[in-house]
């Protein structure tokens, strides 16, 4: 198995006034949705159950998970990690000040398992390159470290920066995109920043 990846030359722009440059840009590969009934179906081959008691299972299943995470649980998706409702609300410091419209987006929050996330690392990653006119000019096989990306461990700052510290998950400044964790009082990065061009 491997993820496919498309390097597409593109013209960029840097400024309203540059001409632009060529750079390979990379991009998913278009996939199909699997929808809810043929997961179903492929989980009972698998299982070696019906398909009647596997979407049974699906439901129940389904259905616990989302009763959970309502009432503030992190809930564990089996083979897969845990989820948990959260939220993203700016923080004040007179208490007079806490009112509804301090909560800006209500958050479905995904934590993969470390097995998940070492399936993820070892993935090749296939990565086919096009040239400006669509047509291909070289495939490749990634040689990254493999290192996966985890949100629950970043550094949160600024003045407004905070966490509640409990399953809701609510984080600090809302002009930044945090993945908070119940034990450790959580953690975001900023939505702006510098980077690199392209």
């Amino acid at each position: 198995m491997a993820l496919k990846i498309k390097a597409k030359e593109k013209k960029m722009k840097f400024s309203k006034d540059s001409e632009g440059v060529y750079r390979y840009v990379m991009v998913p590969e278009l996939y199909s949705t699997l929808d809810q009934q043929k997961v179903i179906e492929e989980a009972a081959i698998r299982c070696g159950v019906s398909q009647g008691v596997m979407a049974a299972c699906w439901k129940g299943a389904g259905d616990v998970i989302r009763a959970w995470a309502t009432e503030g649980h992190s809930v564990t998706l089996p083979g897969l990690g845990t989820m948990r409702f959260g939220l993203s609300a700016k923080s004040v410091e007179d208490v007079n000040d806490v009112k509804k419209n301090l909560i800006k987006t209500r958050r479905i929050i995904f934590t993969p398992s470390s097995a998940l996330k070492q399936e993820l690392s070892t993935t090749a990653v296939q990565i086919t390159c096009y040239d400006r006119n669509g047509e291909i000019v070289k495939r490749v096989i990634s040689d990254d470290d493999g290192t996966v990306e985890d949100p629950d461990n970043t550094t949160e700052t600024g003045d407004n920066a905070g966490s509640s510290g409990s399953n809701t998950g609510t984080s600090g400044n809302q002009n930044q995109n945090p993945s908070t964790d119940p034990t450790t009082g959580g953690g975001g990065t900023p939505s702006g920043g510098t980077g690199d061009e392209g």
